[in-house]
């Protein structure tokens, strides 16, 4: 087990790292996020799995051994980055599942149930800017139409960036998950400090907070930085810096997540005070009302921010996943009854694929390795290779109870 992770781990390393900054630029249908895509279709077929893609690019290969048949149990992630992101998030997962399924065959494990090993693609929303797409689309609850129609920062639409990969199709059929999914399972690096408190190398999680994105539109008067008198400036970018004031207050004192982390100014010069400023709220909650109220105050002290500054504003939601309570009996079951001692059962603040599914109707749970750094989303994220290992034996263990 040992050396089939580290081997596959020293391979996926390099791929999308920025020389510069050590952060990994892994974005859906570019090189890097392609080239990982085919990494993955040789690793299955290595290993004599059952290879299943969709128009999109999300795959499943499936371990099946003769006359085990019906719906499965599902593990995985996902490939892709956020921008200059770490080398855990989502990846981790997907070695992990394959580590997994090697280990399960040395032990000479003959599963009841087929077992899949799941990519999905744009997990982050890094580049068309809806979180899970992938697993969005495949559990049915975003339109084909609506899909195609998403653009990335430099206007190229989804349909066009799958055309180009050589993906796409005129129509889009949801997975039957009811048929082909008994339950999923995906394994993650946790992205704060839970697990290091508590001394421990391996979590189960036990929900999802709420969370969703924002946009943020201001719009102003362009003029010149230095013949318009401070007075009679209308000034989008005082309005935003307010508003992002307005949203750090309100989370710490609401002990809320909200988080301005992508601005775009125009005309973007040095010397023009801007017509229009874009930015990006990420909001977190932890019940779906507070979400609600969070939002509503920071927007409400933006629009009369606003209305002093003689700007106007307008806010869209692109994307809001409501909170996700885990299978809780699948949870406790996973958790229980490990060498020692039972495994915590913790809340995550990050979304997930797991989510989606979990919504949808899967019984669904998800595993967390220990990150000594407690930062993700950041070069800095990091897990130590003792505590991938015992992800990888926690993640068989769990899929052979779940398999038998």
């Amino acid at each position: 087990m040992t050396d089939d992770f580290e081997r596959m781990w020293t391979d996926l390393t390099p791929v999308g790292r920025s020389a510069a900054s050590g952060g990994y630029f892994r974005q859906p249908y570019r090189g890097a996020e392609s080239e990982l895509r085919s990494w993955f279709l040789e690793q299955a077929t290595a290993r004599g799995l059952r290879v299943e893609s969709d128009p999109v690019g999300n795959v499943v290969a499936w371990w099946a051994p003769p006359g085990v048949s019906g719906p499965g149990v599902l593990t995985g992630s996902h490939l892709d980055s956020v921008l200059d992101g770490g080398a855990y998030d989502g990846p981790l997962g997907v070695v992990s599942a394959l580590a997994a399924v090697d280990v399960l065959r040395s032990r000479g494990f003959v599963p009841a149930k087929p077992i899949g090993v799941s990519v999905f693609v744009e997990e982050e929303g890094s580049r068309f800017g809806l979180a899970c797409l992938g697993s969005r689309l495949a559990a049915g609850v975003v339109p084909w139409r609506d899909a195609l129609a998403l653009t990335d920062r430099d206007g190229t639409s989804f349909e066009d960036a799958l055309s180009s990969a050589g993906l796409g199709a005129g129509t889009y059929e949801p997975w039957d998950l009811a048929a082909t999914v008994d339950c999923f399972v995906e394994l993650h690096v946790e992205q704060g400090r839970d697990l290091v408190d508590r001394g421990a190398a391996v979590g189960v999680a036990s929900e999802i907070w709420p969370h969703g994105r924002y946009r943020f539109d201001f719009t102003g008067a362009a003029n010149h930085a230095g013949s318009t008198r401070m007075e009679d400036r209308q000034d989008p970018m005082l309005t935003y810096a307010m508003t992002a004031l307005a949203a750090n207050k309100q989370a710490r004192l609401a002990g809320q997540r909200a988080t301005f982390g992508r601005v775009e100014v125009a005309p973007n010069g040095t010397n023009a005070i801007p017509s229009r400023v874009t930015a990006w709220l990420d909001a977190r909650c932890s019940t779906d009302a507070g979400l609600a109220s969070l939002v509503e105050a920071i927007s409400g002290q933006a629009t009369d921010r606003a209305d002093r500054d003689g700007t106007s504003l307008r806010v869209t939601a692109e994307s809001v996943s409501a909170s996700v309570a885990f299978d809780a009996s699948m949870a406790a079951r996973l958790a229980a009854d490990h060498e020692g001692g039972d495994w915590p059962v913790i809340p995550t603040q990050a979304g997930h694929d797991a989510g989606i599914l979990s919504a949808a109707g899967v019984p669904t749970a998800m595993l967390f390795v220990r990150n000594p750094t407690g930062v993700s989303h950041s070069p800095e994220e990091h897990a130590s290779m003792p505590d991938c290992l015992v992800g990888v034996s926690a993640l068989a263990d769990t899929l052979e109870r779940l398999a038998r």
